[in-house]
């Protein structure tokens, strides 16, 4: 089963995420069926003790697995980069400074951030800070 999964360009490091992440639903540590009941921060915090999920990875499950709508990524660059050309900041915030920036948009920070997203694309054509 290894070939096949690295035949289809898989990773050693993704095929250890993937056994890791396996092992856990098997053996109930992380049971994704009631991962919707399940509050944003405990499900992050569940999701990332698999090996090679982190943060980010867990945030982007409940944006668009979950279709939670108050997840606020401010590790992602591009919501950063995003917030900062929407609001013309003379650069992106860092991801401790967007923190409070969120908070007005509470309970629809999600939405904000995929807004943050397109911004990008809308004034940059991508995420290259070269093309501004």
């Amino acid at each position: 089963m290894d070939e096949t999964l690295r035949a289809a360009g898989q990773s050693g490091n993704k095929l250890a995420s993937l056994r890791d992440l396996s092992a856990k639903i098997l053996d109930g540590t992380l049971d994704l069926k009631r991962s919707s009941r399940l509050s944003d921060e405990d499900l992050v915090a569940a999701l990332v003790t698999v090996r090679g999920i982190g943060r980010w990875t867990a945030e982007m499950y409940l944006m668009f697995e979950l279709r939670r709508l108050d997840v606020w990524p401010v590790d992602d660059l591009g919501v950063r980069q995003g917030y900062g050309l929407a609001w013309d900041l003379a650069a992106a915030p860092s991801a401790k400074e967007l923190v409070p920036f969120g908070d007005r948009f509470r309970p629809y920070r999600s939405i904000v951030a995929r807004y943050c997203w397109a911004a990008v694309v809308l004034f940059r054509g991508g995420t290259d800070p070269a093309l501004r």
